[in-house]
Parts: C-alpha cells; structure tokens; sequence
C-alpha cells in the first residue's frame, strides 16, 4: 500500500488559534480573546483600518510566527504520526517567512516532511499536487472547499471564527488528541505502510 501523506495547515491549526492576539492587543490598545473572533477577518472584531492593520501585519508577522506557541499535543501526536504518514504542511504564509517558519519547526522540534508557503488561501491545488489523503485547518471555507474538490476527510479545529454548517466529511474537533482518534479511525495502522 502506498504510504499516507496529509495536508496541514500551521496557523491555528498546529499553532494555537490566539498566537496573534497578544500582538494585536499590544499594537492597537485591544483586549480581545479568542471568544471576539467571529469571523476569519480579524479586522471585524475591534475598530481598526485594514490598510493600517496589514501594513502593521506584514512588518510583524515574522515575529509573530516565531512567537507562536504550539497547540496542545499537536507536537507529541505529529510525532506518533511521523512513522507512519508523511507530513506536509501547505500554509497561506508567504515565501518572506520561509525562514522564520522553518527555524520555527525546528526548534519546536514538530517532525515535518515538507513545508509549502503558497502565500495565499487557496490550497487545493496545492494539495492536489501533493496527492493529501487527508488535510487539517481552520478555515471554514477551506476546509469545505477542500474537501469538495478532492473528496478527501478534511479534520476541523473548532474556533469561534469558523463555525459555520459544515458537510460530511469535514470534522469537527476541538483537539489534537480527538483528531488523532479520527486519523486511527480513518486510517488504521494495519493498512498502511510506516516510512523507512
């Protein structure tokens, strides 16, 4: 059998979904939480202008990733995934932070097999040129979007920014811990072969 590779998105999805917050705070006098995020755009939960905001963002952003923490057992089970399904990560980030993304990995010590910066949204064809068996992220739109176009099991990180109905085949799940037990469910380890 041909080993199983997955699709992974890194914001909010391998690093917690508040890593931008304590920045946004800083920078605009804010004290959001994740619960004020209801919506993807992050400019729609405080009064900010969106050319000020990303100007900002772009300056900062590869400070922020570097100070991302990582979610909760992302690391401990994308290691216990490791021998047995390739990792690759395809992100929105840009190729600016390719630098900042990889010394990131690095010394979180989060196994990888390969890491994508498209530098935008759209992640399918991406996927698609990789061949994923499954993808992980935590944009509503892509993930359905994703899941559609490729007819593979997209898991979900629940957040209160992408809570939409979401399709069969798209799951909802609150931890690494509950994607793990979807992943064993969906993929079962007698039916693939581990890496050499």
């Amino acid at each position: 059998m041909n080993i199983i590779r997955f699709g992974i998105d890194i914001d909010g999805t391998v690093t917690c979904p508040t890593s931008l917050l304590p920045h946004i705070n800083e920078q605009f006098g804010c004290n959001l939480i994740l619960d004020d995020i209801k919506e993807y755009d992050l400019t729609k939960a405080f009064p900010v202008d969106r050319q000020v905001f990303w100007e900002w963002y772009t300056g900062a952003e590869s400070h922020i990733y570097s100070t991302s923490p990582a979610q909760e057992y992302a690391k401990q089970i994308l290691d216990s995934w490791k021998a047995q399904f390739e990792l690759y990560y395809i992100s929105a980030r840009g190729p600016q932070v390719q630098e900042a993304t990889l010394n990131w990995f690095q010394r979180e010590q989060i196994p990888y097999d390969h890491i994508e910066l498209v530098g935008s949204h759209d992640k399918i064809e991406t996927a698609k040129k990789y061949g994923v068996h499954a993808f992980f992220e935590d944009k509503h739109d892509n993930a359905v979007a994703i899941h559609e176009e490729l007819d593979i099991p997209v898991i979900l990180f629940d957040t209160p920014y992408n809570r939409d109905p979401i399709p069969e085949g798209v799951i909802r799940v609150s931890t690494w811990q509950e994607a793990n037990q979807w992943i064993q469910k969906l993929f079962p380890m007698e039916q693939t072969i581990g890496k050499k």
